[in-house]
């Protein structure tokens, strides 16, 4: 039997989908090529802005045609869609799985009754239930919702040299524009050793990369035998099991991180490990006092600015990256003049911009002096403007560097060109043979073309 996921919104996400795959490929399922002829379809799905919603949406009305086209039905008015493959006559389950399937539950199914069951991250546990009801076309299983939110052993796509370990799930801050603890939960905190066993199978796999994954992954704490395990001391007991094994796994990166919990005694950890890659995602939101206090971040524009003096003063060659937020409720001219002077003092070598989407749900969605859309598209855009600025300043003080590279893939540009990725997240392209895919090189970077350099490998 096969299978097709489509997978939308955050690295943790991808993570689950990858979970779920491996559930399929235990069972004897393969990856179907296309929607229209797998006989499993799971999207999972974002909830954290609207717009993502917005474009399930739309994918749901395009599978109600598909599965009616499986199904042979060929209603008044019927206009067959155009395919890139047959359609063949077979029933088709549709699984909506994620945040988005978490926030509306039954109602989905209400509304869009394509969906054949709806997987929040509380349900995904019975995942195999729903599997079995398939291998056996038996009808429609019942899912109850758990209290405990449940880890995958492993989650790992087949064949890549770079994965996803999640380490703990849910969020305890509410910062009152976001959606994410209303359908993720509290924060809950992965075992230690479980962590390592996942890593030691990811080693066995030849991976070469992981990116430990949380809402908010500072406030990782699990107690072991009596003893609290944080987030500093996990880093370091990871990078000594990869030591001791002598790991194919080269670079750790991790995400997020939320600046009011980022301590002194993970910036030493960072700066001490060479295993850990030189670049943090360190989001802001905003530069005003003002607003970040009606956000909930709970620091300062002083506080966070302290911490990236810190951070550089003691990690050597660190990028920063970080996520903007406009157009908040309240947010004042002299507000969004602060938020261009942080970005212009901190120099991001990147940013995600976005500006203020209600939420339903969440206390900014209520609150008064909401911003009108044409005046927050006017303020992301000059956002947008000034970070191109900075990126292209910081990128071209790398010209002329000698740089570590993991190798990712071909180039969509050139076949005789490869793709990859420096320990501080910049892409770079050069000339090289595809059986380099998956391994480290080291290459002199010669020029900038757009936000990509171009390099040498260095013999």
């Amino acid at each position: 039997m096969t299978y097709f996921f489509e997978t939308y919104g955050c690295q943790m996400n991808k993570a689950e989908s990858a979970a779920l795959e491996q559930i399929l490929i235990e069972r004897g399922w393969s990856a179907a090529e296309h929607a229209e002829t797998a006989d499993l379809v799971v999207i999972n799905t974002c909830s954290v802005r609207a717009t993502a919603e917005t474009r399930i949406h739309g994918r749901l009305g395009w599978y109600s045609a598909l599965k009616r086209e499986r199904k042979g039905e060929k209603p008044k008015g019927y206009q067959r869609v155009a395919r890139p493959v047959e359609v063949p006559v077979k029933p088709l389950t549709l699984v909506v799985a994620g945040c988005m399937a978490e926030r509306l539950k039954d109602g989905l199914k209400r509304d869009f009754p394509v969906v054949d069951y709806v997987v929040g991250p509380f349900k995904k546990q019975h995942f195999c239930d729903i599997v079995s009801a398939v291998e056996q076309n038996l009808p429609l299983v019942k899912i109850e919702e758990e209290s405990v939110y449940a880890f995958a052993p492993l989650s790992y796509e087949k064949g890549t040299f770079q994965a996803f370990v999640p380490i703990m799930h849910g969020c305890n801050n509410f910062c009152t524009y976001c959606i994410v603890p209303y359908v993720r939960g509290r924060e809950i905190s992965r075992s230690a050793a479980e962590i390592i066993k996942e890593i030691d199978m990811l080693s066995a796999n030849n991976v070469r990369e992981i990116t430990l994954l949380g809402q908010n992954v500072n406030s990782y704490k699990y107690e072991e035998n009596g003893n609290p395990v944080d987030f500093p001391q996990l880093l370091q007991r990871i990078c000594q099991r990869l030591k001791e094994t002598n790991s194919s796994i080269k670079w750790v990166r991790f995400m997020s991180s939320h600046p009011k919990d980022l301590s002194d005694r993970l910036i030493d950890v960072i700066a001490s490990e060479p295993l850990i890659c030189r670049h943090i995602h360190l989001p802001v939101q905003n530069g005003s006092t003002a607003v970040l206090k009606a956000m909930n971040r709970r620091y300062t524009r002083e506080q966070y600015l302290e911490l990236v003096a810190k951070i550089r003063s003691k990690i050597a060659g660190v990028s920063l990256s970080t996520d903007i937020l406009v157009g908040f409720p309240g947010e004042t001219n002299e507000d969004f003049e602060q938020t261009l002077s942080l970005m212009r003092e901190v120099r991001y070598d990147t940013a995600y911009m976005y500006y203020y989407n209600p939420r339903e749900g969440t206390v900014a969605c209520t609150m008064p002096n909401q911003i009108p859309v044409e005046e927050k598209k006017a303020r992301v855009d000059k956002v947008i403007q000034l970070q191109l600025e900075i990126t292209r300043e910081q990128l071209k003080k790398r010209i002329g560097q000698t740089v570590d590279v993991l190798v990712e893939a071909t180039s969509r540009d050139s076949s005789r060109e490869l793709l990859a990725r420096t320990e501080r997240d910049e892409r770079v392209v050069f000339e090289g043979d595809e059986s380099l895919i998956g391994t480290f090189k080291t290459v002199h970077i010669e020029e900038l073309n757009g936000n990509t350099f171009r390099a040498k490998v260095v013999e």
